[in-house]
Protein backbone atom coordinates (compact mmCIF):
# COMPACT_ATOMS: atom_id res chain seq x y z
CA UNK A 1 0.00 0.00 0.00
CA UNK A 2 2.75 2.44 0.93
CA UNK A 3 4.76 1.82 -2.25
CA UNK A 4 2.05 2.95 -4.73
CA UNK A 5 1.31 6.00 -2.57
CA UNK A 6 4.98 6.96 -2.41
CA UNK A 7 5.30 6.49 -6.16
CA UNK A 8 2.23 8.68 -6.72
CA UNK A 9 3.65 11.42 -4.51
CA UNK A 10 6.94 11.17 -6.35
CA UNK A 11 5.16 11.53 -9.72
CA UNK A 12 3.19 14.56 -8.52
CA UNK A 13 6.35 16.23 -7.23
CA UNK A 14 8.22 15.45 -10.44
CA UNK A 15 5.35 16.79 -12.58
CA UNK A 16 5.07 19.93 -10.43
CA UNK A 17 8.23 21.31 -12.03
CA UNK A 18 6.02 22.33 -14.94
CA UNK A 19 4.35 24.86 -12.64
CA UNK A 20 7.52 26.90 -13.10
CA UNK A 21 7.03 27.18 -16.89
CA UNK A 22 4.55 30.13 -16.80
CA UNK A 23 7.00 32.08 -14.65
CA UNK A 24 9.81 31.49 -17.15
CA UNK A 25 7.55 32.61 -20.01
CA UNK A 26 6.67 35.68 -17.95
CA UNK A 27 10.35 36.42 -17.37
CA UNK A 28 10.97 36.11 -21.11
CA UNK A 29 8.18 38.66 -21.66
CA UNK A 30 9.92 40.92 -19.13
CA UNK A 31 13.10 40.68 -21.21
CA UNK A 32 11.10 41.91 -24.22
CA UNK A 33 9.75 44.80 -22.14
CA UNK A 34 13.26 45.71 -20.98
CA UNK A 35 14.50 45.63 -24.59
CA UNK A 36 11.73 48.07 -25.50
CA UNK A 37 12.61 50.27 -22.52
CA UNK A 38 16.33 50.10 -23.38
CA UNK A 39 15.75 51.45 -26.89
CA UNK A 40 13.28 54.07 -25.61
CA UNK A 41 15.92 55.28 -23.13
CA UNK A 42 18.60 55.19 -25.83
CA UNK A 43 16.40 57.17 -28.22
CA UNK A 44 15.62 59.74 -25.51
CA UNK A 45 19.32 60.03 -24.72
CA UNK A 46 20.21 60.56 -28.39
CA UNK A 47 17.49 63.19 -28.82
CA UNK A 48 18.60 65.08 -25.68
CA UNK A 49 22.32 64.72 -26.41
CA UNK A 50 22.94 68.23 -27.80
CA UNK A 51 21.46 69.90 -24.72
CA UNK A 52 22.65 67.72 -21.85
CA UNK A 53 25.73 67.93 -19.70
CA UNK A 54 28.41 65.29 -19.44
CA UNK A 55 27.02 64.37 -16.03
CA UNK A 56 23.53 63.74 -17.46
CA UNK A 57 25.05 61.70 -20.29
CA UNK A 58 26.85 59.46 -17.80
CA UNK A 59 23.66 58.98 -15.78
CA UNK A 60 21.80 58.09 -19.00
CA UNK A 61 24.49 55.58 -19.97
CA UNK A 62 24.35 54.09 -16.45
CA UNK A 63 20.61 53.62 -16.91
CA UNK A 64 21.32 51.64 -20.09
CA UNK A 65 23.97 49.59 -18.27
CA UNK A 66 21.48 48.93 -15.47
CA UNK A 67 18.85 47.68 -17.93
CA UNK A 68 21.47 45.42 -19.54
CA UNK A 69 22.51 43.96 -16.18
CA UNK A 70 18.89 43.30 -15.18
CA UNK A 71 18.32 41.52 -18.49
CA UNK A 72 21.46 39.46 -17.93
CA UNK A 73 20.18 38.47 -14.48
CA UNK A 74 16.82 37.40 -15.91
CA UNK A 75 18.49 35.35 -18.65
CA UNK A 76 20.73 33.56 -16.13
CA UNK A 77 17.63 32.65 -14.13
CA UNK A 78 15.74 31.46 -17.22
CA UNK A 79 18.58 29.27 -18.51
CA UNK A 80 19.41 27.84 -15.10
CA UNK A 81 15.77 26.99 -14.37
CA UNK A 82 15.33 25.46 -17.80
CA UNK A 83 18.43 23.33 -17.38
CA UNK A 84 17.68 22.30 -13.80
CA UNK A 85 13.98 21.58 -14.06
CA UNK A 86 13.03 20.77 -17.63
CA UNK A 87 15.78 19.29 -19.72
CA UNK A 88 19.45 18.55 -19.69
CA UNK A 89 21.01 20.89 -22.20
CA UNK A 90 23.31 18.30 -23.76
CA UNK A 91 26.45 20.45 -23.79
CA UNK A 92 28.36 18.03 -26.02
CA UNK A 93 25.92 18.61 -28.87
CA UNK A 94 25.83 22.41 -28.35
CA UNK A 95 29.22 23.63 -29.54
CA UNK A 96 27.85 27.14 -30.15
CA UNK A 97 26.95 27.71 -26.48
CA UNK A 98 29.31 29.56 -24.11
CA UNK A 99 31.35 27.32 -21.79
CA UNK A 100 29.88 28.96 -18.67
CA UNK A 101 26.37 28.01 -19.75
CA UNK A 102 27.34 24.40 -20.44
CA UNK A 103 28.75 23.79 -16.97
CA UNK A 104 26.52 25.95 -14.76
CA UNK A 105 26.02 24.32 -11.38
CA UNK A 106 24.17 25.59 -8.32
CA UNK A 107 27.29 27.16 -6.78
CA UNK A 108 28.08 28.98 -10.01
CA UNK A 109 24.46 30.08 -10.27
CA UNK A 110 24.56 31.60 -6.78
CA UNK A 111 27.73 33.50 -7.66
CA UNK A 112 26.32 34.73 -10.98
CA UNK A 113 23.04 35.85 -9.41
CA UNK A 114 24.71 37.64 -6.52
CA UNK A 115 27.29 39.15 -8.88
CA UNK A 116 24.56 40.49 -11.16
CA UNK A 117 22.58 41.88 -8.24
CA UNK A 118 25.70 43.50 -6.77
CA UNK A 119 26.54 45.05 -10.15
CA UNK A 120 22.99 46.37 -10.55
CA UNK A 121 23.05 47.82 -7.03
CA UNK A 122 26.49 49.36 -7.64
CA UNK A 123 25.36 50.98 -10.89
CA UNK A 124 22.27 52.35 -9.15
CA UNK A 125 24.43 53.67 -6.29
CA UNK A 126 26.77 55.34 -8.78
CA UNK A 127 23.86 56.93 -10.64
CA UNK A 128 22.41 58.09 -7.32
CA UNK A 129 25.80 59.49 -6.29
CA UNK A 130 26.13 61.39 -9.57
CA UNK A 131 22.72 62.98 -8.94
CA UNK A 132 23.53 63.76 -5.29
CA UNK A 133 22.82 67.47 -5.76
CA UNK A 134 19.18 66.63 -6.63
CA UNK A 135 18.55 65.02 -3.23
CA UNK A 136 18.13 66.92 0.00
CA UNK A 137 18.83 63.92 2.27
CA UNK A 138 22.40 62.82 1.56
CA UNK A 139 22.41 60.37 4.47
CA UNK A 140 20.81 57.87 2.10
CA UNK A 141 24.11 57.72 0.22
CA UNK A 142 25.48 55.49 3.01
CA UNK A 143 22.64 53.05 2.41
CA UNK A 144 23.13 53.28 -1.36
CA UNK A 145 26.76 52.23 -0.88
CA UNK A 146 26.10 49.64 1.85
CA UNK A 147 23.50 47.80 -0.21
CA UNK A 148 25.86 46.55 -2.95
CA UNK A 149 28.54 45.86 -0.33
CA UNK A 150 26.14 43.44 1.41
CA UNK A 151 25.93 41.43 -1.81
CA UNK A 152 29.69 41.47 -2.26
CA UNK A 153 30.14 40.16 1.29
CA UNK A 154 27.48 37.49 0.63
CA UNK A 155 29.30 36.50 -2.57
CA UNK A 156 32.61 36.16 -0.74
CA UNK A 157 31.03 34.09 2.05
CA UNK A 158 29.22 31.82 -0.42
CA UNK A 159 32.42 31.47 -2.44
CA UNK A 160 34.33 30.42 0.67
CA UNK A 161 31.56 27.98 1.63
CA UNK A 162 31.55 26.48 -1.89
CA UNK A 163 35.35 26.23 -1.80
CA UNK A 164 35.22 24.34 1.51
CA UNK A 165 32.48 22.07 0.15
CA UNK A 166 34.48 21.24 -2.98
CA UNK A 167 37.60 20.74 -0.87
CA UNK A 168 35.82 18.32 1.47
CA UNK A 169 34.25 16.47 -1.47
CA UNK A 170 37.71 15.96 -3.00
CA UNK A 171 39.05 14.63 0.29
CA UNK A 172 36.18 12.10 0.45
CA UNK A 173 37.02 10.71 -3.00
Amino acid sequence: MWRPTARGIQEVIFFSRWLLAPFLVGLFCCVLLIIFRFFAELFALVVQLPGITWHDLVVGVLTLVDLTLVTNLIMVIIFAAYENYFRQLGPASRTDWPEDLKRLDFGDLKQKLLGSIAAIAAVDALAWFLDLDKYSDTSKLGWAIAFPLMFVIAMVLLGIADWFTRLSNKSLE
